[in-house]
């Protein structure tokens, strides 16, 4: 397994890298130039619009748009303010549509007018394909197993300390036709790198470390990253050219997550 090979994010055909790029912590428009050119990532979750990652793929689409997949979230739970959203996303970017349209926040449902809504923007060529994110794994995986849902993709939390998805959602996905897996908070919003949350005598992981947990796991088309500076980006991407962690590795993140868990 070589996670510098990009993948198939499953029954969508896109073509995408293994790590993805959010830009909720204010990552530099030069980090994620940089991932894009030197690293091939080429998923970018502009969630959170903030003008890093903007500055950089206005940049980026003027040459590369067909190599970027570029993943834009609406929070409206309703359904009435998704349009908008969406459009006031593409006119800031400077693109005619986002390859993905991600509804977040959703640990039930969603309502019909919000599907209704998602809908409506794909016919119209606004969006390629429909993504749900929440922390409701059983939901997630009744999604899962479920050939005709306008759901695409499911983004669901997955890191060593929470492991649910491993008995919840992917042995749930069927063998064709499955829905595509990105997952977040690798680092379990960071407690996975402090010392004071460790075992006693254990070093705690390193956020390459992380990465590389989630990534190793089959059932992963892609893990998020949401580097704050160049340094974070870097401690990321490393876990692409390092591969996949080894049994004994496997099982100190465990160990270390059942214990953060705990």
């Amino acid at each position: 397994m070589d996670f510098r090979e990009h993948t198939t994010l499953g029954r969508t055909g896109l073509k995408v890298s293994r790590l993805g790029v959010a830009a909720g912590y204010g990552v530099p428009a030069t980090a994620v130039e940089k991932a894009y050119h030197e690293h091939g990532v080429n998923y970018f979750y502009w969630g959170q619009r903030k003008a890093g990652m903007r500055d950089a793929l206005r940049h980026l689409v003027k040459t590369e748009r067909d190599k970027l997949v570029i993943a834009i979230q609406s929070y409206d739970h309703i359904g009435w303010w998704i349009p908008g959203s969406l459009e006031r996303g593409l006119r800031a970017l400077g693109i005619d549509h986002a390859d993905v349209l991600i509804l977040g926040g959703h640990s039930f449902g969603p309502w019909k007018k919000v599907v209704d809504s998602a809908l409506e923007l794909r016919e119209k060529g606004r969006v390629s394909h429909i993504a749900l994110s929440g922390h409701n794994r059983r939901f997630h995986g009744t999604l899962a197993q479920k050939a005709d849902s306008p759901i695409d993709i499911l983004m669901i939390r997955y890191n060593a300390a929470h492991r649910g998805a491993e008995t919840e959602v992917f042995p749930l996905l069927p063998d064709e036709n499955r829905v595509g897996i990105t997952t977040y908070t690798a680092t379990r919003w960071g407690k996975l790198l402090k010392a004071s949350k460790m075992p006693p005598g254990e070093k705690p992981l390193t956020a390459t470390e992380c990465y590389r947990f989630v990534l190793t796991h089959p059932a992963v088309d892609l893990c998020m990253t949401g580097p704050a500076n160049d340094l974070q980006m870097d401690e990321a991407l490393a876990a692409l050219s390092q591969g996949p962690l080894t049994d004994d590795e496997l099982e100190r993140a465990r160990r270390i997550g059942d214990h953060v868990h705990g």
